[in-house]
């Protein structure tokens, strides 16, 4: 959330002073701050007013902070809870997530922190405000995955791709993580018959153990602390469209049999009910582990790994498709902006092992470092502008002309500059202006080089 956006808050804490204190260090803030002594107050305070957030404690008298919780969520009150605690578990902790809570502080905290947690929590609410409305849009009207790539390798997936497209049948996707495997089930989506049907994915790695049976197979009222409404799962809002399990190799050994149940003939329970569900959904899995290993080691059960194994695709690491690297960087690059060969020569050069999203990371770097709408090798992040020093990347010998082989140009450009600055007496602007560059950019060379500015 932008800094300076101010909040509707809701501060509901018995302990008068720690109250008043905290409300008015957020009023100092620029936020509007209303407070509460008790629940029921602010109960009666939420039927008045909106608020982006309320801070609620615990351990109050008559209702409690969780029951506070319940309420406002039972009511379909969109405001984002900050539980607070002096007595912090593991148990307090999960039961206040399970109820729908935002976050969770324990005291004592900075009220910087604590800031910062209802900006953080405000931001979540408006997205949730915005997912709800882009919900109305057909999938369809997305913009179509684009796959980047002219290697063979890339090809080959294209081409498996649109082949498993129109199956229904499960696909498994294998790459490491970075590799695009989301897009690649999208793309799978786009040529299946399930084309204008939903798309909904999850990450098996992204949520608590204790939250994705009911993620995935949805709940009754009643089921467990905090359920205090029905819930579909994720099967039952992708009913007769695509399933995307991401990081299947995460699920928990007891859920696995659920999932091979629903795999096998479309039926499934809800936590907390007896009641037989139907639904009609293509699964879409990956993840970045041998699931086969994790067969032999007992850890995935062998006849689900078969069950979501019907067809694989192998999504091969950046490392094993380095001509692709120059289309992607040709790709994400902003339009109108250039990158200077050396750049080009040592991103081709660098080994990748976070894959394209590491890519992405390093151009979005470069954009925010660079000069004048070109990114050079000094806009990299240091590990990738070594790789123009490794022994696949070659120099062109006519390009510069050096008395003795065993100085690296790094060396060069390092004396050169220190021999400015020397010449400069040490001032930066000066030495910046006779280098010809920026000097932004001379302080990233400076510290690419490690020269000490107070000496240097």
């Amino acid at each position: 959330m932008p800094a300076g956006r101010p909040i509707d808050l809701l501060i509901v804490e018995d302990d008068d002073e720690f109250r008043t204190m905290a409300a008015q260090w957020m009023g100092r803030q620029g936020h509007r701050v209303d407070q509460a002594p008790n629940a029921q107050e602010a109960l009666r305070l939420c039927d008045l007013k909106h608020y982006a957030v309320a801070i609620c404690d615990m351990n109050l008298p008559g209702i409690s902070g969780l029951e506070f919780l319940q309420r406002i969520r039972g009511d379909s009150i969109d405001t984002e809870v900050i539980i607070l605690t002096g007595q912090a578990t593991v148990q307090n902790a999960v039961e206040a997530m399970k109820l729908g809570a935002s976050d969770y502080l324990t005291k004592p905290f900075p009220l910087s922190e604590l800031e910062q947690r209802c900006r953080m929590a405000a931001e979540r609410g408006r997205m949730k405000q915005e997912n709800l409305q882009l919900k109305t849009l057909l999938e369809r009207d997305r913009p179509v995955p684009k796959l980047i790539g002219e290697s063979r390798a890339m090809r080959d997936v294209w081409r498996l791709v649109e082949r498993v497209g129109p199956t229904d049948k499960a696909v498994l996707i294998q790459g490491d993580s970075g590799t695009g495997k989301e897009l690649v089930a999208r793309a799978i989506q786009r040529h299946s018959l399930r084309l204008d049907k939903p798309f909904v994915t999850v990450n098996c790695a992204a949520l608590p153990e204790q939250l994705v049976e009911s993620e995935l197979f949805g709940h009754e009222k009643g089921s467990f602390t905090g359920a205090t409404g029905t819930k579909p799962g994720l099967f039952e809002v992708a009913d007769g469209g695509t399933l995307f399990i991401d990081e299947i190799g995460e699920l928990a050994p007891g859920l696995q049999p659920k999932l091979l149940r629903v795999l096998e003939d479309g039926s499934l329970r809800r936590v907390g009910s007896h009641q037989e569900r139907r639904v009609d959904v293509r699964l879409i899995a990956a993840t970045n582990r041998d699931l086969q290993q994790e067969v032999e080691n007992g850890c995935f059960r062998e006849d689900l790994y078969y069950r979501i194994n019907v067809m694989s695709l192998y999504l091969p690491p950046l490392t094993e498709r380095r001509e692709d690297v120059s289309p992607l960087i040709d790709h994400f690059l902003p339009e109108g902006w250039q990158i200077e060969q050396d750049a080009r020569d040592a991103m081709l050069s660098y080994h990748w092992p976070g894959n394209v999203r590491q890519l992405i990371n390093t151009i979005e770097r470069a954009n925010i470092l660079a000069d004048d709408q070109t990114i050079t090798i000094d806009d990299l992040p240091r590990e990738v502008a070594a790789a123009a020093d490794s022994p696949h990347h070659a120099v062109d010998a006519s390009a510069v002309h050096i008395a003795t082989g065993s100085r690296k140009l790094d060396d060069l450009q390092r004396a050169h500059i220190l021999s400015v600055l020397e010449e400069e007496q040490g001032n930066k602007a000066r030495t910046a202006r006779a280098l010809g560059i920026h000097r932004r950019k001379l302080y990233r060379l400076l510290d690419r080089y490690e020269i000490d500015l107070k000496r240097g």
